[in-house]
């Protein structure tokens, strides 16, 4: 998963980059161990994954799973279309976005966790998945080119960044006119304290970075696209604390879809 390496004055990006990394290092090497989050094949499923399409997705991926919505609903993805997405993981998303583009098309996961790569593109080859690629960037930072993606995807991971700014920016600059951004996030019903925010720890749990929703949304149609659809997702998060800040400040699984004008 991705955060920025731009300073902010609520959080230590440096410390908070090495926060996530090694949380979703754990996450990728150690899914059996215990996170503030659940994770695999029951989390998806109550998501709202079809198991036929999870029947054909590599089951370690599937246990490296911690996305917070399931939002292929709302993609509109077609046979022969580029996807990019960002935060990628081990790749549970990736490879179902592959089922819908099929062999004539593209799917391109950007994270910034070694480990999370490794596994994504060893679970690529052993299991012939020749249309996905997965690299190892930052989502502030997508190497791609302009107008190069039909739809941009991602999941549980703009939290984490400490530049959301950048990556709706990103995001829209990679999309072609018409396309589209479809992600899960957690966003929050009010402005989160600075007991809150500036704790790295709580960043990488996902919890810290989630932005008060009307802003997140803001932040969206600020970099040129316009939200057409927002989901609640029946997601909670397991430990004692995460479970507190929830009750406390509203924070929630949305899922949402915008679009890049024509």
């Amino acid at each position: 998963m991705m955060i920025a390496t731009k300073n902010t004055t609520q959080v230590d990006a440096k410390a908070l980059e090495q926060k996530v990394k090694m949380m979703y290092t754990d996450v990728a090497e150690r899914p059996k161990e215990p996170y503030h989050f659940e994770m695999g094949r029951q989390l998806a499923e109550r998501l709202g994954y079809p198991a036929s399409k999870l029947n054909k997705i590599p089951a370690e991926a599937i246990e490296s799973f911690a996305g917070v919505g399931h939002f292929f609903d709302l993609s509109h993805i077609k046979p022969g279309d580029h996807v990019v997405d960002l935060g990628s993981g081990s790749g549970l998303d990736a490879f179902y976005a592959a089922q819908l583009v099929g062999l004539s098309g593209k799917v391109i996961g950007i994270d910034m966790t070694p480990a999370q790569i490794e596994k994504a593109n060893r679970l690529k080859t052993k299991n012939g998945f020749a249309q996905v690629q997965f690299v190892e960037s930052y989502i502030e930072q997508i190497p791609l080119p302009d107008a190069s993606a039909h739809t941009v995807i991602s999941n549980g991971v703009v939290n984490l960044s400490s530049d959301k700014e950048a990556v709706f920016k990103e995001a829209a600059r990679v999309l072609k006119p018409g396309g589209r951004l479809v992600l899960a996030d957690i966003v929050s019903n009010q402005t989160l304290p600075e007991s809150i925010t500036c704790n790295a720890s709580l960043w990488a749990a996902c919890i810290g970075g989630a932005m008060q929703i009307d802003a997140y949304i803001k932040l969206i149609e600020s970099a040129g696209l316009t939200v057409i659809a927002t989901v609640t997702n029946p997601y909670q998060f397991i430990s004692n604390s995460a479970q507190s800040a929830t009750r406390d400040y509203g924070i929630k699984s949305i899922s949402l879809m915008a679009v890049k004008a024509s």
